[in-house]
């Protein structure tokens, strides 16, 4: 199968071991993965702090750079809610109708990763051996509008060497939520403290998730906390093999 990666901002600004994870483990299943180059923001970041206007141009650069490819991959449930649930919105709201068919269009054929491997592929076991205590933070967007469910959890338990432990109050918010975290920064920080508790209280030796933007938010307040704890994106777990 022919897969466009959309890369998203953090994981080509911070993250793009994540990215990279995610080209690895496809074409190890098998699959070609295409980078289209005009790719830019989703423009969640816009939407979400009330700039539709401003995001009607990203919104039309992603329908135009994927209209071409039947599957498109992100590595983030939160750029991929975006897509599906903010991109039509955003163009109707702007009396761009045509534009608003072609981004439901072209949103239903994008995916998170862990659905994509799971629903699209029909593949749980991907061969991945990460000799680890893992435990496992959910992320909002990918519970509550993209709607994963337990894909990510399935794939993990598969690999080899992996030690996957609950994490407590798994469901509940890190405290990031975008610009959430700078307006309202005493609760978000509360949240952290909050998840850090709980991710410490397994023993985990990595705390994964299927967000790069809570990972940085986590992975933040661990390392102030010099904690010894990781943070380690879903992909790069997944395209881990022994031979790595």
């Amino acid at each position: 199968m022919r897969i466009a990666l959309f890369a998203t901002c953090l994981a080509d600004t911070v993250f793009p071991a994540a990215a990279k994870a995610t080209v690895l483990l496809l074409e190890r299943l098998g699959h070609e993965v295409v980078f289209p180059f005009e790719q830019t923001c989703c423009g969640q970041m816009h939407v979400n702090t009330g700039y539709q206007k401003e995001a009607l141009p990203l919104v039309k650069r992603y329908v135009n750079t994927f209209s071409g490819y039947d599957v498109i991959v992100a590595p983030s449930g939160s750029c991929v809610g975006s897509i599906r649930h903010q991109h039509a919105m955003v163009a109707a709201a702007c009396g761009e109708h045509g534009l608003a068919a072609d981004a439901h269009e072209t949103g239903a054929r994008t995916y998170e990763l862990s659905e994509l491997l799971v629903d699209v592929l029909g593949v749980e076991d991907v061969g991945a051996y990460y000799p680890h205590r893992v435990t496992y933070h959910p992320t909002c967007h990918s519970l509550r509008m993209t709607r994963v469910g337990d894909k990510p959890l399935r794939l993990l338990r598969h690999v080899r060497g992996l030690d996957l432990v609950e994490l407590p109050g798994a469901e509940q918010c890190c405290g990031f939520g975008g610009t959430f975290a700078v307006k309202n920064a005493a609760t978000s920080a509360a949240m952290l403290a909050d998840k850090m508790t709980n991710i410490a209280s397994t023993g985990a030796s990595v705390c994964a998730a299927g967000d790069t933007s809570c990972l940085m938010h986590i992975g933040g307040g661990l390392s102030r906390l010099s904690s010894e704890v990781g943070t380690v994106h879903l992909a790069e777990i997944l395209a881990s093999t022994e031979s790595s």
